[in-house]
């Protein structure tokens, strides 16, 4: 006989939110897992002793992290999620009848906390993956991806700051005894010549010439700290730079943070091997090897890293050449020197500094030697009489780089996959599962915050999941016995003592040394 449902509400009704969700459950994993008592601690500084109550601080992480593990980028969303789900409702503390705070509440409440705080919880959870034993410190791979900021590419306006210099000048010249100079005409020309060159053609567009959309040119009043950036074969947006440290033994992030996204990688290694070393250091672990890509290579960078005594493995960028053709440079004289024809001398001539920030030493030989010598045509070229070679200030710290993976290139090429297997998986589950793929507030302070709280979630969700392997728990377990051993031996050596050098009398339990 077939049967039919038919629903019919109740006017009361006798249950219970605990019985009807599972011990079992995820988020009754994370309250027994996790003690967020410690956040009324770290945000009692931004609250008064008058007015009405707030969010509780515990409440209002525990609905972003719901956020970030559900790959929710929403407020509205998620308040309506939690709202209809049984256990998020028991992990927030509120009951079946209870309202949950408004998405403008949690809006509001983000933008109050500093980064402190996330950084804080963030610690508190790689605190608990270090127990568990999935930290090593041994070995650290680092990258980046890009993040959309919360702004559109329509609302950029485009910066007019010399056209402005020269109008406030002559506004000032006007009535005035004591003429300001106005800008140089030169400069201001130059400056329509450099927005007229780079102009495109741009399919779909209504103007013939459209201009090129740069940071130089170009900002977003709506998040002033979004930076145009793209990547070859993408489109350009405004992003923010997510920057990520993970440790090689089991994938758990040690390092987060945000930083501009028109700043090169190597711009960032410093900050965030800082927070790398921090955060190793507070459970007593070392940092060992560093790997990262090419990016990350500059002067300054490697510097920063032989300064740190820090072992990386960073391949250095394409325009490195390790020697010159026919050249060989004199340190002693710091001066190159022509090996064919007429044995031109390259002296130092002068320091530049380019728009990265690179600092290259510039050595010029005299157009008097070079003009007659049979190889000038092809050493200096056509239209040049004399042959000019430019190194850079940290070319030691590169060459010791390029030696190194040189002579141990097996073992670079093994790093290399190794970093590459990492980090990169790491990076794809955070931008297509954990809600960082998009920040939906603005400016460079939210969008660290951002980065901290999905790379929490991250660690969070793969320390409930870590399951210690067989040869891991037989290490583990050969460890422990050791340990037992060496303490028995400790015990039994300190008895035999105390038996020799000790009387006890039997009636009065007492001391007496002979």
């Amino acid at each position: 006989m077939q049967g039919k449902k038919r629903f019919t509400p109740k006017l009361f009704y006798s249950l219970s939110l605990e019985a009807l969700v599972p011990e079992d459950d995820f988020y009754r994993k994370i309250s027994r897992t996790i003690d967020f008592h410690f956040l009324y601690k770290s945000t009692e500084q931004y609250y008064g002793a008058e007015g009405n109550p707030s969010i509780d601080p515990v409440v209002f992480f525990k609905i972003c992290m719901v956020g970030y593990l559900n790959n929710i980028c929403s407020d509205r969303f998620l308040i309506r999620f939690c709202s209809n789900s049984l256990n998020v409702r028991l992990f927030l503390g509120y009951d079946l009848d209870e309202e949950l705070p408004w998405h403008s509440t949690v809006s509001r409440t983000r933008m109050l906390f500093g980064e402190e705080v996330f950084l804080s919880l963030f610690k508190e959870v790689l605190c608990l993956c270090v127990e568990k034993g999935m930290v090593s410190g041994k070995c650290q791979a680092m990258d980046s991806a890009f993040i959309k900021a919360n702004a559109s590419m329509d609302s950029l306006l485009e910066k007019e700051v010399l056209d402005d210099v020269a109008a406030y000048a002559n506004e000032l010249n006007e009535g005035s005894q004591y003429k300001v100079a106005p800008e140089k005409k030169k400069r201001v020309e130059q400056h329509h010549k450099y927005k007229a060159k780079h102009t495109k053609d741009i399919p779909g567009s209504d103007s013939k010439k459209a201009k090129f959309l740069s940071n130089h040119t170009h900002y977003s009043p709506t998040d002033p700290d979004a930076r145009i950036a793209t990547k070859p074969g993408k489109p350009r947006h405004l992003n923010f730079s997510g920057q990520l440290s993970v440790d090689t033994s089991h994938h758990v992030i040690i390092a987060a943070g945000a930083d501009f996204a028109d700043k090169r990688d190597s711009q960032c290694l410093e900050k965030i091997c800082e927070q790398t070393i921090e955060n190793l250091q507070e459970n007593e672990i070392e940092l060992g090897e560093v790997l990262a890509d090419t990016g990350y290579s500059s002067g300054a960078a490697l510097a920063y890293l032989d300064r740190k005594g820090i072992n990386a493995w960073i391949p250095n960028f394409g325009q490195f050449s390790p020697s010159r053709e026919g050249f060989v440079y004199n340190k002693e004289q710091n001066q190159y020197e022509c090996q064919r024809g007429n044995r031109a001398i390259l002296p130092f001539k002068s320091i530049q500094t380019d728009k990265n920030g690179y600092i290259r030493h510039t050595y010029r030989s005299s157009e008097s030697v070079c003009k007659n010598c049979e190889h000038r045509t092809a050493c200096c070229g056509e239209r040049t009489k004399f042959k000019r070679i430019e190194r850079s200030e940290h070319h030691d710290l590169y060459l010791q780089m390029h030696e190194k993976l040189t002579e141990n290139k097996q073992y670079a090429q093994r790093m290399k996959r190794l970093r590459s297997a990492t980090v990169e998986p790491v990076l794809g589950t955070l931008i297509n599962f954990l809600g960082m793929k998009k920040v939906n507030t603005r400016g460079i302070a939210q969008a660290e915050k951002h980065v901290l709280m999905a790379s929490l979630c991250y660690n969070l969700k793969k320390m409930l999941k870590f399951k210690l392997k067989k040869t891991e728990i037989a290490a583990l377990s050969l460890q422990e016995t050791a340990l037992i051993a060496e303490n028995l031996v400790f015990a039994f050596f300190v008895l035999s003592t105390l038996v020799f050098s000790v009387k006890i009398s039997p009636c009065f339990f007492r001391f007496q040394y002979p």
